[in-house]
C-alpha cells in the first residue's frame, strides 16, 4: 500500500455512493487534496483511505458524518 502524507489530506471532502432518502450521504471520506478538484471538475474517480472509490459529487459541511475506516486510518497516519 503507498503510502500517504497527511499534508495531502483534507477532513472530509468527498462523498460516497452510500446515501440516505434526502440525497445527503451517508459519510464523507478523507481524500487526497490535489485529488479533490480534478474529480469535481473532470468528473474523475477519488480513492478514499477506506479504499473507497467515487466521483466528487458534495462537499461536507461542519458536523457531517465522517466515515469511520477514513477516520482511524487518519488518525494512525497523524501519530507518524
Amino acid at each position: 500500500m503507498d503510502q500517504v502524507s497527511a499534508d495531502t489530506l483534507v477532513r472530509p471532502d468527498t462523498t460516497t455512493d452510500e446515501s440516505t432518502d434526502n440525497d445527503t450521504p451517508k459519510f464523507f471520506h478523507y481524500v487526497k487534496k490535489n485529488k479533490i478538484a480534478e474529480s469535481a471538475v473532470m468528473g474523475t474517480h477519488v480513492v478514499a483511505l477506506c479504499g473507497e472509490v467515487f466521483p466528487v459529487t458534495k462537499s461536507p459541511k461542519p458536523g457531517s458524518p465522517v466515515c469511520p475506516e477514513c477516520k482511524r486510518i487518519y488518525e494512525m497516519m497523524k501519530k507518524d
